[in-house]
């Protein structure tokens, strides 16, 4: 057979329809490993694939879209990464048998990487590449990186396939019915990234059907040179009678091929939902289309119009502006805030009433925890509007990333700055199974890593898709670490991309030996910025012993602990406690910016005790 990129050069391009599709139509369930099916039953995806070269397809794609390192590890199945990828090319390339062309699919990796999760971005190309040489090895024409919401890891994709190899490497994005990628990135904005970036072919595929696939492709038609591929769904799924059905006929989709090769498209295939029966279509139209003198059409490529559009400037709001916290620490002026936790029902009484005494005796800002240890409280954003409206000092809110998705974060943030809070905390949040309801969904689409990042889009104008938003935040956005983590290479590490992601400051678990948080501060200097330490008044013998066991990375050394031991009373123990904290912010005092001081139980009058005759 001809080079590929030849091919497509001189015809009309047909690629098969979904795999996933037609595997659940005969029997095999959602729970399994699709991929690994080339291993254990090769002739049910030969089977597939057969149906699809019959039905017309030119082209056949291996069934890996998930066949990479972090989706088959879970399932015991890493050992077997290369052998799978090299299977799935080997079922599609005997079925192919020169009648068709073989595309290796890779997928997204199913993971979060920078700048909005922990893997990095040579990870993510290190586990594309792996993927890729399988598919190599078993003899692929080129490779298909599809369904991909993120510009930043398809980038890592084309690279990955790149260095491996000279074969065409066609990059798909993944859409919404408004046309954009899942993280809001537009056409306009990803198109001419993945030509620069040096996919052969460009394209959409899954997600929507062909009408709002064909809107998107009509914007990409005009900023890139290169061919376009579309693979739209069959329609969107309908639930009927308790089933997910999609509804869009083969003829309504062959109707909407001929629109696509009409606008200038050349590689047409399916994605979800879509059969044999719908390539068919697909196949009888580009036939129709074909010059009756030659089995080649040629469609004029239109002219790029890749001008590049300045971007609107923005007044990003200086640090000492952002707020009155903010301020302070910049004029280098020790800081203290107090802790004060949202109660568990709608009434915040007593907690505004802790919080105005603490104000009358000079704390600089209350912190809101956000569900601390998976506790379900009154909203930490509520409260903290509530706090600064009636009492009049700010408020840190801590935000987790555990309760919401990135576009629930976008709009909680966007809101709470509307609203008038400045300062945040962003924190990545306690698993639920450590709270009350251990059963509850955790969402955790991204951790404190990518909330960094989102922040600091946002207070440069730009959402998460890079798109301007207009009048930028300013919030003045720190974050949480853990100076006395058991896997302190870890911790340190990924202080350092918060770091980078942007982040004004830093709170500190409670600190109880200061040797810990010394040795930290010795460790970060490289990446230093202001740091905030917590300080705990123990309020009794179990409360200490429950920091010291429960509380991952609160250690409470045995001489304290002894200290707790040999109080008498409950009463005794509360003010050694207080004692505690006050030697422990006489300790960090020289060593940091300020300190969070947490108030147990509500109790206000603890955290006044712990600052007499502290200097500030």
């Amino acid at each position: 057979m001809e080079d590929f990129r030849k091919f497509v050069d001189e015809n009309l391009v047909a690629f098969d329809g979904a795999m996933g599709t037609m595997l659940y139509s005969r029997g095999v369930f959602i729970n399994q490993v699709f991929e690994e099916l080339n291993l254990s039953n090769p002739t049910l995806v030969q089977q597939i694939h057969q149906e699809y070269l019959a039905a017309g397809a030119m082209v056949l794609e291996t069934n890996t879209f998930g066949a990479n390192r972090f989706k088959l590890t879970p399932h015991g199945l890493a050992e077997k990464i290369e052998t799978i990828n090299f299977q799935g090319a080997k079922n599609a390339r005997h079925v192919a048998d020169g009648k068709a062309y073989v595309i290796g699919s890779i997928g997204p990796l199913g993971i979060r990487i920078e700048p909005w999760g922990k893997t990095s971005v040579e990870e993510a190309e290190a586990a594309f590449s792996e993927q890729a040489a399988g598919l190599l090895a078993g003899g692929v024409d080129g490779f298909i990186l599809e369904t991909f919401y993120d510009i930043n890891e398809i980038r890592q994709a084309i690279r990955a396939v790149k260095k491996l190899c000279d074969k065409p490497v066609i990059a798909s994005m993944t859409i919404n019915e408004e046309g954009c990628a899942l993280y809001g990135t537009t056409p306009d904005d990803f198109t001419p990234k993945l030509d620069e970036w040096g996919a052969d072919i460009i394209g959409l595929n899954c997600s929507v059907g062909p009408k709002a696939m064909f809107e998107a492709i009509e914007r990409m038609r005009k900023l890139t040179r290169k061919h376009l591929i579309v693979q739209p769904n069959a329609g969107m799924p309908r639930s009927i009678d308790g089933r997910m059905i999609y509804l869009c006929s083969p003829e309504y989709f062959g109707e909407y091929a001929k629109r696509f090769i009409q606008g200038g498209v050349r590689l047409i295939g399916g994605c979800c939902g879509t059969t044999p029966d719908h390539i068919k279509w697909v196949v009888r139209e580009i036939k129709a289309l074909e010059s009756p003198s030659r089995k080649t059409f040629h469609f004029p490529a239109a002219e790029p119009a890749r001008v590049e559009q300045p971007a609107p400037a923005v007044a990003v709001v200086a640090q000492a502006e952002k707020s009155d916290l903010a301020r302070k620490i910049l004029e280098k002026r020790f800081v203290v805030c107090a802790e004060l936790t949202p109660p568990k029902g709608c009434d915040p009484a007593n907690v505004i009433e802790a919080a105005r005494a603490l104000k009358e005796h000079g704390i600089d800002a209350i912190n809101i925890p956000d569900g601390p240890r998976a506790s379900a409280r009154l909203s930490p954003m509520a409260m903290a509007t509530l706090i600064e409206q009636q009492v009049g000092i700010e408020t840190i809110l801590h935000y987790c990333c555990r309760d919401r998705n990135i576009l629930g974060i976008q709009s909680d943030l966007l809101g709470a700055y509307a609203i008038g809070l400045r300062n945040i905390l962003c924190i990545t949040g306690d698993p639920p199974k450590v709270g009350n309801y251990p059963e509850a969904t955790a969402v955790f689409d991204i951790d404190a890593i990518g909330l960094t990042n989102v922040v600091h889009r946002l207070n440069h104008g730009r959402d998460l898709g890079g798109n301007p938003i207009g009048k930028p935040t300013g919030y003045f956005f720190g974050v949480g670490v853990n100076p006395g983590a058991i896997d302190l290479e870890t911790e340190i590490r990924r202080f350092e991309w918060k770091v980078d992601a942007g982040a004004e400051f830093a709170i500190t678990q409670p600190v109880f030996d200061i040797t810990l948080l010394e040795r930290f501060l010795e460790r970060v200097a490289h990446v230093r910025i202001p740091v905030i330490a917590g300080i705990w008044p123990l309020a009794s013998l179990k409360n200490a012993e429950f920091m010291n066991n429960e509380v991952p990375g609160a250690s409470v050394p045995e001489p304290l602990m002894q200290r707790m031991r040999a109080a008498p009373t409950t009463e005794a123990q509360r003010e050694e406690g207080i004692a505690i904290a006050r030697e422990a912010l006489a300790k960090v005092r020289p060593l940091v910016e300020g300190v969070q001081i947490s108030v147990p139980f509500g109790r206000a009058q603890i955290v006044l005790k712990v600052l007499e005759g502290i200097p500030r």
